[in-house]
């Protein structure tokens, strides 16, 4: 881990978590350093489950990130200064399938713990264990305009993380 990132208690996080996902943005990243994929996301959460800190997120199938997701037992959420807006667009707007996302963006990726990648350009990161995933049943929308998400029908899966560490600058 670079000296810039700093081991942090997740409960001196003065964020809000609506602001730092839903309007800032996130970063998920799995895969080893020689294999990796990330995406950006506004779709997710931060919060206490089976005596856990846990953050969960949702990927489609059809994303290239999804198969690292799959493969990987661990994963990172990223957080990103605002000047790194256009890095989060891009990674969300292309894929790992058709670009190198790392050469394209200039991130420094970086390893992390548990056999992780997160980026040096970052100014918060939660490591995450995977402890649990769920797809997405349309039969259990209550509210019929969630449909509007999912005109190809490719429901996410949701995966939920233990988040182990939490490192910033």
């Amino acid at each position: 881990m670079s000296g810039e990132f700093r081991e942090m208690d997740l409960f001196s996080i003065k964020a809000n978590s609506f602001q730092l996902i839903g309007n800032e943005w996130m970063l998920l990243t799995a895969g080893k350093l020689d294999s990796f994929n990330m995406m950006t996301a506004s779709w997710g959460g931060l919060g206490v489950l089976w005596d856990k800190n846990v953050c969960y997120c949702f990927i489609r199938p059809t994303r290239f990130t999804y198969q690292f997701f799959e493969k990987s037992e661990a994963f990172t959420v990223s957080f990103f200064e605002e000047k790194y807006r256009n890095v989060l667009e891009y990674c969300g707007s292309h894929s790992g399938r058709d670009v190198n996302k790392v050469a394209e963006t200039g991130l420094t990726p970086m390893k992390g713990p548990l056999d992780t990648v997160f980026f040096k350009e970052a100014r918060l990161v939660f490591i995450c264990k995977k402890i649990y995933f769920q797809d997405i049943i349309p039969e259990h929308f209550i509210d019929q305009e969630i449909h509007k998400n999912y005109p190809l029908k490719d429901y996410h899966r949701m995966y939920i993380g233990e988040i182990v560490r939490c490192m910033g600058k």
